[in-house]
């Protein structure tokens, strides 16, 4: 079912940023950062709402939401803003996992539509380096 298929990948990102999140021991373990902001469009207007995630080749990931202005920051960890330094495959999303029971068609109606083309999220062709200091990358998403 494509909801289902929708709802595991949305899972297994948010649980991949949870895990990484408590993966730091210390402040030995932080390895060296940029700060990352941007905007995301889609087909030329802003998209708000969306979950920008970084994942570098290696190591955490980085997450964002927009605003109502398709702007974002990165955050590394709850304290550290940016994004590990190097190659990111990078994510961009819309769905939101619906709350309580899906068995019903009723049910299933009222689960938002994801927005943005699987060519962003969950087969995406999006990537981003991160270099030291300030980078500000952009995305123009296209749906069609």
């Amino acid at each position: 079912m494509k909801i289902d298929a929708q709802l595991r990948v949305i899972v297994l990102l948010v649980c991949g940023i949870i895990l990484c999140d408590g993966c730091s021991s210390g402040p030995d373990d932080v390895p060296e950062t940029g700060t990352v902001t941007g905007t995301v469009t889609l087909d030329g207007s802003p998209l708000a709402e969306a979950l920008v995630i970084f994942q570098p080749e290696s190591g955490r990931s980085s997450s964002a939401t927009t605003d109502s202005t398709g702007k974002y920051e990165l955050d590394y960890t709850s304290t550290l803003k940016g994004a590990k330094l190097g190659k990111h495959t990078v994510s961009i999303t819309t769905f939101k996992a619906p709350e309580g029971n899906l068995e019903t068609k009723e049910a299933q109606k009222d689960v938002p539509k994801e927005k943005v083309p699987a060519q962003y999220n969950k087969d995406t062709t999006l990537t981003a380096d991160v270099k030291a200091g300030e980078n500000t990358i952009d995305f123009d998403l296209q749906s069609k």
